[in-house]
């Protein structure tokens, strides 16, 4: 059967984009630049330069890996596989599994971390259960959350806060299966580096507008810490990991 999507029902039809638009809360003409708006938003009151929006925390850090394997010279010159990555042991589970995943050395440490940690040995930090203005953390790849149990709860997505353009450019490409632009059509662009499909929709990106309308505290306490999660590196799945 064929769906005449043009004329979808009006309860069938995600209403974000038309919502953003119809309350001024930013006149966009193309619905990707709704995402470039909420990237500013975020990063603005986070206190960083940039921010590149994902469909994920956890692809953000993936991404994140994947971007210092393709720029850090040392990286590159020893492997990932001998670049210890330190993990908090009380963390989500999928925090480790990208670091595996990605090629390098899953390192444990214990820290009693709240709202936010570091990735040791890396500029990464994990910060999905934190919210509060200037968050962002001088030199590091700054990752957040905004899943719907976090203070932005969009559903699914999170962002990478920079202050290096070079990084940010680099990694919005790499977001999205490495298109140098979300514009043109995509048999069009270059496709100078590999890519991931992990981008964030538009739609998304204009609930999170609506509700930054609405979070208008500059702090909110953390939603986790270390003793909101269990010790994964007993996990079976990283037995031979450890």
């Amino acid at each position: 059967m064929n769906w005449p999507v043009d004329n979808l029902p009006k309860d069938l039809q995600r209403p974000e984009l038309d919502y953003v638009k119809a309350h001024g809360i930013y006149n966009w003409e193309n619905p990707f630049d709704v995402v470039n708006a909420f990237e500013e938003r975020v990063a603005e009151f986070a206190g960083a330069n940039f921010g590149v929006a994902v469909d994920s925390c956890t692809s953000g850090i993936r991404l994140c890996l994947e971007y210092l394997k393709l720029t850090d010279p040392f990286i590159q010159s020893v492997s990932p596989k001998h670049i210890n990555v330190g993990v908090v042991k009380n963390t989500y589970v999928s925090i480790p599994m990208q670091v595996i995943q990605a090629g390098f050395k899953l390192q444990w440490y214990e820290s009693p971390w709240s709202g936010v940690y570091e990735l040791r040995g890396t500029p990464i930090w994990d910060a999905a259960t934190r919210w509060k203005a200037n968050m962002y953390i001088s030199n590091s790849l700054y990752v957040i959350s905004f899943q719907m149990k976090k203070r932005i709860p969009i559903g699914k997505g999170g962002m990478i806060l920079t202050d290096d353009w070079k990084a940010a450019s680099t990694l919005k490409r790499m977001s999205y299966d490495g298109r140098e632009s979300l514009v043109i059509p995509w048999p069009e662009n270059k496709f100078q580096i590999m890519g991931h499909h992990v981008y964030m929709t538009p739609e998304d990106a204009a609930r999170g507008l609506i509700l930054l309308e609405y979070i208008n505290e500059k702090e909110y306490p953390d939603t986790a810490d270390y003793k909101s999660y269990p010790d994964v590196s007993k996990f079976p799945c990283f037995k031979k990991w450890s």
